[in-house]
């Protein structure tokens, strides 16, 4: 199993971190590059404007809403293989910039992550 952990990208980067990577569509809101401190940003492995309108952060959607994003993950093997690929070799860190810590896409993709650390996926 590999390292990857999620972190809301306002809390202070830490050399644990390892490589910060944020998975946010938007740029964070008040923040420069020199705070949020990023290795890099995959804008592309975030969920789609329309799924992310629609789930609207509302926690009464969060089982569909991670359906649907798993739907949009699976069309993305690229980008997937890759963050897999950088966490075969280092701790990454998930940034993403909203309130809920526990209803939101970097919990779903860090756990899609995990699911895919194994040889053959």
């Amino acid at each position: 199993m590999r390292d990857i952990r999620i972190k809301r990208v306002y809390e202070p980067a830490l050399p644990e971190d390892g490589c910060r990577v944020l998975v946010d569509r938007l740029w964070p809101r008040g923040l420069s590059r020199e705070r949020v401190q990023a290795s890099m940003w995959l804008k592309e492995v975030a969920p789609g404007a329309t799924l992310r309108k629609w789930f609207g952060h509302d926690p009464a959607r969060f089982d569909e809403f991670r359906r649907r994003y798993l739907e949009e993950l699976a069309g993305k093997p690229e980008v997937v293989a890759g963050l897999v690929e950088l966490a075969r070799k280092e701790r990454v860190t998930l940034l993403y910039a909203a309130r809920d810590t526990e209803c939101n896409h970097a919990v779903v993709l860090r756990d899609y992550l995990l699911s895919r650390d194994t040889p053959g996926q």
